[in-house]
């Protein structure tokens, strides 16, 4: 089999560090240094910059002036733009745009997808619920009154919330469906409060008290909210991949210079053995990302296939071979990229000595985010439940 990326996504790769090239870790606000949020803005600066290099519509259809390229591409940005802790939605609002390709109406996707590729619109996703502990569509309630949704709950730590255009709200019905709802910044019967992540960004508390929202701005498809979440898993997962490759790289350079003894420290075999078991997580971080990279691109959506592949979800997860559902191969990524990412930044900083929790040095940042990314969307152990969970009801044999 050939694992090698295609030419179009190798050339979203050139195009990422082309752009994120410019961006100096040491310029990223710290929470170590700032009270109360580091910004009340993610980097328009940058976000535009993405927009010129047609990075914010790799997902969408030609038709919306998109390069039509799968998960994988967005995946592989993803990783460079962790390499230097980019302060944009990217992945919540090219999520977000999916969703609404894939499973929106003409209207709703003729008024806002080409907008969001040109960075015009800004979109994010209220997936941590209202405590972060249990599913984020359990949080809302929604009831249909007429040509309107009215939705009642409380959606906790949406990122970007304040500087996204739209948020997409789960909420559940009555009868046990999930439906998505975009609500737009400011909407009638909701509250935005502010919360702070473990990187200083602004998250946002919203509460939604009776808000209306038209029918043509909720999605309402069988599948809509699990194919958006395992969009939005997978992409953190290439985040924790992007930002552990750096703090190793960090670590690398740092023992190859540090002496004692009068040799480097990275010749001491203590020093070794422990940078050999964070590349080992590295690596196992990559695999089953790219695992559950591959499975999303080529799972089929309604009438059309996503990504480079033509399969039915149905015949994938109840073939002869045993073959987990996606959310399987979802979960595993969560589980190592979740365990592996906070291993490999508490290494770096006892490998760094008191000069990695010098505010000087920018591996502090890269731990409060690596936190951050290990409790998006459920920590290993919940995705351990859930992986537990499907080998107990799916015939592997």
């Amino acid at each position: 089999m050939d694992f090698t990326f295609t030419e179009e996504q190798q050339a979203a790769v050139e195009a990422a560090g082309a752009v994120f090239g410019g961006v100096a870790p040491d310029g990223v606000p710290s929470p170590a240094l700032t009270a109360g949020a580091v910004a009340d803005d993610f980097d328009r600066a940058l976000w535009a910059k993405l927009a010129d290099a047609d990075l914010l519509s790799l997902l969408l259809d030609s038709a919306y002036g998109g390069a039509g390229l799968d998960p994988i591409a967005l995946c592989l940005v993803l990783r460079e733009s962790a390499k230097v802790l980019a302060r944009v939605p990217l992945l919540e609002s090219t999520a977000a745009a999916v969703l609404v390709q894939e499973y929106g109406d003409e209207e709703t996707k003729a008024g806002l997808l080409a907008r969001a590729g040109r960075g015009e619109v800004v979109l994010t996703v209220a997936a941590n619920g209202c405590t972060g502990h249990e599913p984020a569509e359990r949080a809302v309630t929604a009831r249909q009154d007429g040509d309107v949704w009215v939705l009642d709950g409380v959606q906790t730590a949406v990122a970007w919330a304040h500087g996204a255009d739209f948020v997409v709200v789960p909420a559940h019905t009555d009868d046990g469906r999930t439906v998505l709802a975009l609500v737009p910044r400011g909407h009638g019967g909701t509250v935005l409060g502010e919360q702070i992540s473990t990187t200083g960004e602004r998250l946002g508390e919203l509460r939604l008290e009776s808000a209306r929202v038209p029918v043509r701005q909720v999605i309402d498809a069988e599948g809509a909210w699990e194919r958006l979440r395992e969009l939005l898993t997978t992409g953190t997962c290439a985040l924790a991949l992007g930002l552990g490759e750096r703090v190793l790289a960090m670590t690398s350079s740092y023992t190859a210079e540090r002496e004692q003894f009068g040799f480097p420290v990275a010749t001491f075999q203590a020093v070794a053995v422990q940078a050999a078991d964070r590349y080992i997580d590295l690596r196992a971080m990559e695999a089953t990302l790219w695992q559950a990279a591959w499975r999303i691109s080529t799972v089929a959506v309604g009438s059309g296939a996503v990504g480079t592949g033509v399969v039915d979800s149905g015949v994938v997860d109840s073939e002869a071979g045993g073959a987990l559902p996606v959310a399987g191969d979802v979960a595993v990524a969560k589980i190592w990229a979740s365990e592996g990412v906070r291993r490999v930044v508490q290494t770096a900083q006892h490998l760094h000595g008191g000069f990695g929790a010098d505010t000087d040095c920018p591996l502090h940042r890269y731990h409060a985010w690596a936190k951050h990314l290990e409790l998006s969307l459920g920590p290993a152990a919940a995705h351990e439940e859930a992986l537990g969970d499907l080998l107990a009801a799916h015939p592997l044999g």
